[in-house]
């Protein structure tokens, strides 16, 4: 072995100690400060509950917990899987990947989407991360649309909500792919670069290494991203208890005012795609093809997955992305639900 490559390895173990030892820092640190929160939160919640506690504030409290916690998971996933594209994955395996033809690559990257078992919350990292690696923005948003509406985990969980109703797992597919590529060509042909606010890509020193560059994108994209999920899981939870559920019974019985609806309630709601299935099923008093429409714009157009685009690419994008996208989905679930309800 010559002086080099010797001191190449020594070098490259030093960065895998670097990076174990300020991993275990963080946890004894955090360890430490959750440690102090708990103890003070068990001194002093006992006073502020019987102060604050009361049937509204509890109720925004579970709806808040639930959409966080069902979202933080799949955060982590698409963060991993981001900051690993960016320092592992050459740009060069994307321009083989994708054809150099954007009409071509948005169904490709939308079809790809299946690949990713996440939801919105994890799909928006990944596209960001796609775009740093030179993959085109039309050809990102298709994968960022589909990724959580088709992967083999969400068809799964709507079959098993749907028992004996093969033909409504064939329609979200079919309904989602659809709108994965129709905003995808959309973008191609109307997008515009001053609306788009591209993900800079991170600076490393040149001593670096992938593990480290890895170790910094994760602890950025997370801390980012979790940001605005926090935003948008307590603006849902504000919905959640402003708007009384006698008001949504009166749209049960409209085919014409329930699809619109639900399609809405769907956007404030945020659920995750993995768990939506479910709770379309329970919303019986409603036609099939409304509920269609909720499991299709669910994934792709709501309050968590707006502030998430909008601290990534902006707010001028996510106002423009996000009322097409609602529009296109809305549509491809009507058509889609004629077709095959």
């Amino acid at each position: 072995m010559s002086k080099q490559d010797y001191t190449e390895e020594r070098g490259g173990l030093a960065d895998a100690v670097r990076v174990v030892v300020r991993t275990l820092v963080y946890l004894v640190l955090g360890g430490l400060a959750l440690t102090a929160i708990a103890t003070v939160a068990s001194v002093l919640g006992p006073t502020i509950a019987l102060d604050l506690y009361t049937p509204p504030v509890a109720a925004w409290w579970t709806v808040f917990t639930a959409v966080v916690v069902q979202g933080v998971p799949f955060l982590l996933l698409g963060t991993v899987v981001s900051a690993a594209i960016g320092a592992f994955v050459p740009e060069r395996v994307f321009s083989r990947l994708l054809p150099r033809n954007q009409a071509l690559a948005v169904p490709v990257a939308g079809a790809a989407g299946a690949i990713l078992p996440g939801c919105e919350c994890a799909s928006v990292p990944v596209a960001g991360s796609l775009m740093r690696r030179g993959v085109a923005p039309a050809a990102a948003l298709a994968f960022l649309l589909s990724a959580p509406a088709i992967n083999p985990v969400v068809l799964v969980a709507t079959s098993i909500a749907f028992p004996g109703q093969p033909l409504m797992v064939a329609a979200r597919l079919v309904a989602s792919l659809a709108t994965a590529v129709v905003m995808g060509w959309l973008w191609a042909r109307f997008g515009r670069e001053k609306w788009l606010r591209l993900p800079k890509a991170r600076t490393t020193g040149s001593g670096t290494s992938r593990r480290g560059a890895f170790a910094a994108g994760l602890q950025h994209d997370f801390l980012h991203a979790g940001g605005f999920l926090v935003l948008g899981s307590a603006a849902a939870a504000t919905f959640n208890i402003a708007v009384p559920r006698s008001v949504l019974d009166v749209f049960t019985g409209s085919a014409w005012l329930s699809v619109p609806l639900l399609a809405l309630l769907a956007v404030v709601l945020c659920v995750c795609s993995e768990a939506d299935a479910f709770v379309a099923a329970s919303l019986s008093g409603f036609v099939p093809t409304a509920r269609l429409a909720f499991m299709v714009v669910g994934p792709m157009v709501d309050l968590k997955l707006i502030a998430l685009q909008t601290g990534t690419f902006g707010r001028a994008f996510a106002v423009r992305f996000s009322s097409a996208t609602w529009v296109v989905a809305l549509v491809s679930s009507v058509l889609v639900g004629w077709w095959l309800l």
